[in-house]
């Protein structure tokens, strides 16, 4: 008989990127955003006594910039898990050198990956529509980056990118590039 083995207690989780990983447009009573990164380390502290979660991500953070500033301290932090999202920011800019964020996000995993168990990488979501249409190559050029690496360095990858539930027009706020608090939930 096969049994299913139990899934780890991860103790640490520190979450890497930008908006999207720091919850915009989940909006708290106090000003503060709260978004799927903290409400995935509230439920993994539930069932960990003593679990410790930073959220580096800032808004409007490019590759680069999340490469310099929040790398290092994500790798220092030596958690459980690790989360990084980025490099969508790149692909929505006029001018964006693909090969450039593809070596970028390289770096960052390369750096990232042997300083946590567990390294999460993401396929962003992406609304239907004449803008992020305009960008959806490049986009799509990002995602299968973040398939390459995952494979090479047993990453795990959410494909929030294919997800239908994300189809909804409600989980979006008016911008259109957030998720709204029911999106982050989801």
């Amino acid at each position: 008989m096969q049994t299913n083995p139990t899934p780890p207690a991860y103790t640490s989780l520190v979450a890497v990127g930008d908006s999207f990983t720091e919850g915009m447009s989940d909006l708290l009573p106090d000003g503060s955003y709260r978004g799927w990164a903290d409400l995935l380390a509230a439920r993994m502290a539930a069932r960990t006594p003593g679990f410790r979660y930073a959220n580096l991500a800032v808004r409007g953070k490019l590759i680069q910039q999340i490469v310099d500033e929040q790398v290092p301290l994500a790798a220092a932090m030596r958690p459980d898990v690790i989360t990084l999202v980025g490099g969508l920011n790149d692909t929505l800019r006029p001018k964006c050198d693909m090969v450039r964020v593809r070596d970028l996000l390289t770096e960052a995993v390369e750096r990232l990956t042997p300083n946590c168990e567990r390294l999460v990488l993401m396929r962003s979501p992406g609304r239907q529509g004449p803008v992020l249409d305009r960008f959806r190559p490049r986009m799509e050029e990002l995602f299968a980056c973040v398939d390459e690496l995952a494979a090479k360095h047993d990453a795990v990858v959410v494909d929030l990118y294919g997800a239908p539930s994300l189809g909804d027009p409600r989980l979006w706020d008016v911008d259109r590039l957030h998720l709204t608090h029911e999106g982050h939930r989801r």
